[in-house]
């Protein structure tokens, strides 16, 4: 069964008013949501890149995931897309991406998520042709490095199929693929979004939506698909985020068990819409 993890973005309200911390996150994870994995965004680690990316407290982080037996399922990078109009800002952000992917090694992580870039429906041909250029050199160092490296559907050109395919196609890759962000409104259905981008997939983010309204139908189309990487819960209010996070994963886990045993007689897909459940306190 798929391992679920916990996008620690997930807690950014937490992490803002100061109350957590990257290891705060690595025990939560391991002994308050009882997983293996860790799912680690760079604002974790601080508000300053370059608390961020020092090295002797990323191998601290490194020493408290193995000390809990957390393998880093991915590191999402903010801020160091390659794509931007100035020429000045692109050379700073592969500077930054270059160190990035030092940070994402140092923690061991299996996939390493940098934006792309570029906020339109559509790249222009120059932005094209140096953003897959960039992902070509980050697929070999991560090929390097035993990784995968890829961009979310995010934001911009991003949250569109046929770019994000097209880009797949360029790069040509084995150590490329994409964080798919679950059921996005931007295609012809939440179901033939996620399945036009779950074969190139290397990890996901399931959101508030996904888990409440459609877990079923997305765990299934990525399993038809072939997807073995990790289900990241990802949480965005900001408000509640420990119970709203295990409510999620509780989630996650009832549609694992769907697929191992199939949904009880009646299910619609949302819990708080199930007959059954209703018919249970009636």
């Amino acid at each position: 069964m798929t391992n679920i993890s916990i996008a620690s973005f997930s807690f950014h309200g937490a992490v803002a008013d100061g109350t957590l911390d990257v290891f705060g996150y690595l025990e939560a994870c391991r002994y308050r949501y009882h997983l293996d994995t860790a799912d680690i965004w760079n604002g974790l680690l601080g508000s300053d890149v370059e608390v961020q990316l020092n090295e002797d407290r990323l191998r601290k982080v490194r020493k408290a995931m193995d000390e809990r037996n957390l393998t880093c399922v991915n590191y999402h990078a903010d801020g160091c897309h390659p794509w931007e109009a100035d020429a000045e800002v692109r050379a700073k952000h592969h500077d930054l991406a270059q160190r990035h992917l030092t940070a994402a090694e140092i923690l061991g992580a299996k996939t390493v998520r940098i934006d792309t870039g570029g906020a339109d429906r559509f790249w222009t041909d120059e932005q094209f042709d140096f953003i897959a250029q960039a992902f070509i050199a980050f697929a070999e160092r991560a090929g390097n490095g035993g990784y995968k490296v890829g961009p979310e559907t995010h934001w911009g050109a991003t949250n569109y199929p046929d770019n994000m395919l097209k880009l797949h196609a360029a790069v040509n890759s084995e150590h490329y693929g994409i964080l798919l962000h679950l059921g996005k409104d931007t295609w012809t259905s939440a179901d033939d979004y996620d399945r036009a981008l779950a074969p190139i997939a290397i990890h996901t983010h399931v959101d508030q939506r996904t888990c409440y309204e459609r877990i079923d139908a997305s765990l299934a189309i990525l399993a038809e698909a072939g997807y073995t990487g990790a289900l990241g819960v990802e949480h965005h209010s900001g408000k509640n985020e420990f119970a709203e996070v295990e409510a999620q994963i509780g989630l996650v886990r009832r549609s694992q068990s769907h697929t191992r045993s199939g949904r009880p007689q009646g299910y619609q897909g949302n819990p708080l819409l199930d007959p059954a459940n209703e018919r249970a306190h009636n």
